[in-house]
């Protein structure tokens, strides 16, 4: 399925409404900036940092504050969904898990855990949509994120926005973002397993 395609129906439907209410569930401030670029004048936009793969407290904070910095300098008016860390949920969803590959079964498992959160959090604060910025990486499997939405869709009855990111040179529009903006960017995702893979290489 063209991702990228239904996205921009959805918008191509939208343009005539009001802004529908869009919960973005957001790993990193690069990342954000080139799908807030494309969103942000269709969607109003409650972005949320919920990434409990991250490696320890002191790298999640620093991706969050570099996101709030970014919001600020972008000129954003965007609120960020309050939500703590919660590491032991990603440990619990992908323990026997440890020692797959990069892009196997745990990282499945921990886009599960990431978008049902967001699902979670869309329904019960009432926004019509929902979605993440993880599909702008080359690194990330957006028919996996897009099953996943799909499939949180059906149980929350909140709409999933379809979407592949990296289409239209998104990850390359990320770069150039992150570099204008000065954006601290990672050599790998977030999780300890990934952090070790790039220390090997």
């Amino acid at each position: 399925m063209n991702y990228d395609k239904i996205c921009d129906q959805i918008i191509e439907q939208i343009k005539t409404k009001d802004k529908p209410k869009l919960l973005l569930h957001a790993c990193c401030a690069p990342c954000s900036s080139a799908v807030l670029e494309r969103l942000s004048s269709f969607f109003d936009i409650t972005i949320l940092f919920y990434n409990p793969n991250i490696t320890d407290e002191e790298e999640y904070q620093k991706r969050k504050e570099e996101l709030e910095r970014f919001l600020k300098e972008a000129k954003y008016q965007i609120k960020l969904f309050p939500c703590s860390y919660e590491k032991e949920e990603f440990l619990k969803e992908t323990r026997g898990f440890e020692k797959e590959k990069e892009g196997g079964k745990r990282c499945y498992l921990c886009y599960q855990l990431r978008l049902k959160k967001t699902a979670e959090i869309a329904k019960k604060y009432h926004f019509d949509y929902f979605t993440t910025t993880l599909s702008i990486s080359p690194h990330k499997n957006a028919k996996w994120l897009n099953e996943i939405g799909k499939e949180e869709e059906e149980v929350h009855q909140v709409r999933y926005l379809y979407s592949d990111f990296k289409k239209k040179e998104g990850y390359k529009r990320s770069i150039i973002l992150a570099k204008k903006y000065n954006l601290y960017r990672q050599n790998y995702c977030g999780c300890m397993y990934s952090k070790i893979k790039n220390e090997t290489l």
